[in-house]
């Protein structure tokens, strides 16, 4: 299926940008906010909101049109599980299947200080009408909070014996959340913890592509819920078991 972005009507090529530029607000940089996403490549641009961020900077709002289009059906991505269960389903899966508590520790490990992640996953009350992990009651759950260093998180899971970690970064500037992710990976491999414990990492730049890439079990974005990180978890442990028998 060839797809095109869609504006006011179908396969339009309709696309919105917004950006900043290091200008003073003013009609000559509007001009060259419009002159610049002509040079992207777009056309019938139009600049349809300019406002000042300082006195040097200036955030634009932008439309213009492409014919570049992409063939859906050669996009390749893997979702970390096809169907969620709900907390009630966690929670009898587990009873059903392990026959013991499964223990999590989550944390925003290195020098993010955001817990906004880790705590709609982890914490009772959880977020927007769904549970926290600490709300299941078969699970033994270590929300251990912010700045957590990753070796530090590492011995309290080998403490905890934890089937999982899950890792939350928030802050993605320059890239930093990659550098911290690696060195985790990296220190469950050099220790030998690997594959003992799953490995979830979190956050608004993260998807399950990039997680995979990075050597984690999953990763999940915007838009996930306890339940969404409670299904993989209890769904790849028993994959695991099934594979050691």
């Amino acid at each position: 299926m060839f797809i095109k972005p869609y504006g006011d009507t179908s396969n339009d090529g309709a696309v919105q940008l917004s950006f900043t530029l290091p200008l003073k607000n003013c009609g000559r940089a509007k001009e060259a906010a419009r002159l610049y996403v002509q040079k992207l490549g777009f056309q019938k641009v139009d600049v349809v909101h300019a406002e000042a961020i300082s006195e040097d900077f200036t955030f634009f709002v932008a439309y213009g049109k492409t014919d570049i289009g992409l063939d859906y059906d050669k996009v390749e991505y893997a979702e970390a599980v096809d169907k969620y269960m709900s907390m009630d389903e966690v929670n009898e899966f587990i009873r059903a299947t392990f026959k013991r508590k499964v223990v999590i520790v989550g944390a925003c490990s290195g020098t993010d200080a955001h817990t906004v992640g880790i705590d709609a996953i982890m914490n009772m009350k959880g977020y927007n009408h769904h549970f926290g992990l600490e709300r299941y009651p078969m699970l033994e759950t270590y929300n251990l909070g912010s700045q957590v260093p990753n070796e530090k998180l590492l011995s309290f899971a080998r403490e905890v014996k934890a089937d999982a970690v899950l890792v939350s970064q928030i802050v993605t500037q320059k890239d930093v959340h990659i550098k911290n992710l690696t060195e985790l990976i990296e220190l469950a491999e050099a220790e030998k913890l690997r594959s003992r414990m799953l490995l979830v990492v979190g956050g608004p730049r993260v998807n399950n592509k990039l997680a995979k890439e990075l050597g984690y079990d999953a990763g999940f974005g915007t838009g996930t819920y306890a339940e969404h990180v409670a299904t993989f978890v209890v769904k790849k442990l028993q994959e695991r078991l099934t594979n050691k028998k």
